[in-house]
């Protein structure tokens, strides 16, 4: 592992002189001006693996380990009432602005910037003319639509047909988020083709693919899921009816493989406990020597969550929180917006030891229990054959068993018939329970995925709003970064901060 980490830092090295980090434009305007001839893809796929992941589960700066980077994980955990400050250990600022709903053009900017930063690595390696490289354009392929349906999700209308050109296009124009959406699926399904057609003596990455390790099979169950994904996302506009039955169809007819159990989508090229060698995620609240810092003991759970999973006699509870310094069997949380005061200053409950472990763990990416859920909803909708109930209760399974839990216990568990733990099909609330069920696997895993979820489909609808907003609602999107607005004037959209609670994305229309 220490060999493949030389290499993504290595990566890491060649993608900083390809671009730099001032702002949004440098992604399409370098000095060096490379092409996809000069892009080596065994280097340049691990370390755009390792940067894009840092952006969707976590990071911290490279110059300033106690400085958490702008993530998709943490705005959208916040955003879902899963954490929030713990009171008595950090100051009335702390996590101020997504407890306010403050959302403006420096809101979590890095998340705009960063992402088109780091996905033009993708872009280069998907076009690359090199012969050979077959299986990693299509992974390019994959990643970079996994990255882009997230852009759209969060910002609507983006560049993506002029992106990443570099000095070939300083201003790229913004194209329509359906539009975008329709490409995805087109490129997903051309990286499918790409693995089942590539020539033979084709280049496996191996351990150059620091997430499945080359086995490119994992690579078109991966695709096929992201494509599911994809279509549930706007399956409730009416517009899109015809386009989602017909694609639906012919992931059905095709034979179509998704993840399923233990098929967790994961990264890891050698993380450790050392500088700038951490899995992103375990490094926002440990430090080198994989004691908890000021991040951890100031990011608390929340007491809405924690109490709803103790009223459901969901044991993930000891796995998404850890115990408060009360005792090993005592869980509590704050109240979002809440501050210090004698009714509020106890022991409270953070990150737990199911998602953080040590320095090294593995990165998730994309689970099982999240591929069967989503499985579980295309078949309740009438899209897929199969049992929703099965793959619902599986996909439960998979949450349970990721976090080192066991599969008897999530039988015990999702046998109750508490509300929206039980699946009754004469209630019709199954679509609610599996979202639900996501709000619960995806804590701490994928906040934003959560997130978008909820201003999808409104579930799970039970989530209370922070105390403290200054809005009626829950925000459904980021607006453009400052950066954007000023590099890229004559193309971004006109907006103003409360588009943030009504400028809603095509498929929520």
């Amino acid at each position: 592992m220490k060999y493949i980490y030389s290499k993504v830092l290595c990566g890491l090295l060649i993608s900083a002189s390809l671009q730099s980090c001032d702002d949004y434009l440098d992604v399409n305007d370098d000095p060096n001006n490379p092409s996809s001839e000069n892009v080596n893809p065994e280097i340049v796929l691990a370390a755009t693996q390792v940067y894009t992941y840092g952006v969707l589960a976590g990071n911290v700066s490279e110059f300033n380990p106690n400085a958490v980077q702008d993530n998709m994980n943490q705005l959208g955990n916040l955003m879902m009432n899963n954490w929030t400050r713990d009171v008595g250990a950090s100051n009335s600022s702390y996590y101020f602005n997504e407890h306010t709903y403050n959302v403006t053009s420096d809101f979590y900017s890095g998340i705009f910037e960063n992402l088109y930063l780091r996905t033009s690595n993708y872009t280069f390696i998907q076009n690359t003319t090199r012969p050979g490289y077959d299986n990693y354009k299509a992974i390019a392929k994959i990643l970079k639509s996994f990255y882009f349906q997230y852009l759209v999700d969060l910002y609507g209308n983006i560049p993506y047909s002029e992106a990443h050109k570099r000095g070939g296009n300083l201003s790229p124009k913004y194209d329509d988020a359906l539009t975008i959406y329709r490409d995805l699926v087109l490129q997903l399904e051309e990286a499918v083709a790409l693995i089942d057609n590539a020539p033979a003596g084709s280049l496996n990455p191996g351990e150059n693919d620091v997430m499945l390790s080359g086995d490119m099979g994992m690579w078109k169950k991966f695709a096929n899921t992201l494509k599911l994904r994809i279509l549930l996302r706007e399956c409730k506009r009416t517009a899109s009816s015809t386009y989602i039955t017909s694609e639906m169809a012919e992931l059905q007819s095709s034979g179509a493989q998704f993840l399923g159990p233990n098929d967790n989508v994961t990264i890891n090229p050698g993380f450790s406990a050392s500088v700038n060698k951490q899995n992103g995620f375990a490094a926002m609240f440990l430090n080198t020597n994989d004691e908890f810092k000021n991040n951890w003991s100031s990011t608390a759970a929340t007491k809405y969550t924690v109490s709803y999973l103790q009223n459901t006699n969901d044991p993930r509870l000891t796995r998404i929180y850890s115990a408060t310094s009360a005792g090993p069997t005592d869980y509590n949380g704050h109240q979002q917006g809440d501050v210090l005061n004698t009714s509020t200053n106890y022991p409270v409950s953070h990150v737990g030891p199911g998602l953080l472990k040590n320095s090294a763990q593995d990165g998730l990416v994309f689970t099982a229990a999240e591929s069967l859920l989503l499985q579980a909803e295309a078949v309740q909708r009438g899209y897929l054959t199969g049992s929703a109930k099965s793959l619902y209760e599986s996909g439960i399974t998979e949450s349970f068993k990721l976090l080192g839990l066991t599969t008897a216990q999530a039988i015990t568990y999702y046998s109750q018939a508490t509300n929206l733990v039980g699946w009754n099909g004469s209630t019709g609330n199954e679509i609610q329970a599996i979202i639900n069920q996501k709000w619960i696997a995806l804590n701490g895993i994928n906040g934003g995925e959560i997130w978008i979820e909820n201003t999808r489909t409104g579930f799970p609808s039970h989530v209370p709003l922070s105390p403290v907003a200054a809005s009626a609602s829950r925000p459904i999107r980021l607006l453009y970064p400052s950066s954007e607005i000023a590099g890229n004037t004559a193309n971004v959209p006109q907006q103003n901060e409360s588009e943030a609670f009504t400028s809603k994305i095509f498929w929520n229309q």
